[in-house]
């Protein structure tokens, strides 16, 4: 069964186009116009195992607010669609990433309740803009966006470090792998994954 989402949306703040496969091998096709998110998008297309491609244009002379979450919108959403009923899969997953001084921490269920908690990153980091297109404070709105959309649980947590760089991507690949283990195939479960029997 193929496990495919495809997503269009155009506003008058953005135009986002989103292909995913669940059970690809991470062959990946970014460019949304900030470059910073299109390495966060690679890491997550290919840690996640995740066949994507993802088109975006937006208003990112003004900023790259709108560009960045209106992409993480429509990546829920072609989740959500690809995902089906759940039939099959695991539904839970965790993943810890270390990346240099900095550990990550993404756990994630496929329960068809949207919920997101975003905690630890240092606060003094707010103001900080990576690779001067990319606000840090944006992952949270990605993380929040993403949840929303594709109706999962997520909870991220970042344990401790000091590199702007390298919290963001611990994160995005945190969330991947997590992702990854949640949505893969479980042989010992044929059905919907609920006492339920929905999800």
């Amino acid at each position: 069964m193929s496990r495919v989402g495809k997503v269009d949306r155009t506003t008058r703040e953005s135009s986002i186009s989103v292909q995913l496969d669940l059970d690809g091998t991470g062959q990946v096709e970014i460019d949304t116009g900030v470059p910073f998110y299109d390495h966060m998008l690679t890491a997550f297309g290919v840690h996640g195992s995740l066949d994507l491609k993802v088109q975006a244009t937006g208003d990112v002379h003004i900023d790259a607010h709108h560009t960045v979450e209106d992409t993480a919108i429509v990546l829920g959403q072609a989740l959500r669609q690809a995902l089906g009923d759940k039939r099959g899969i695991r539904r839970f997953g965790d993943a810890w990433i270390p990346m240099d001084e900095t550990l990550a921490h993404a756990a994630i269920d496929v329960s068809g309740r949207p919920y997101c908690v975003h905690l630890g990153e240092p606060e003094q980091f707010n103001s900080f803009t990576i690779g001067g297109n990319y606000p840090f404070v944006l992952t949270r709105h990605v993380f929040d966006s993403l949840s929303f959309h594709a109706q999962i649980a997520l909870h991220v947590r970042v344990l401790h470090g000091r590199d702007p760089h390298h919290i963001a991507e611990a994160e995005y690949k945190a969330v991947a792998r997590a992702l990854r283990a949640a949505t893969e195939p479980d042989p010992r479960a044929g059905g919907i994954p609920s006492t339920k029997g929905v999800l």
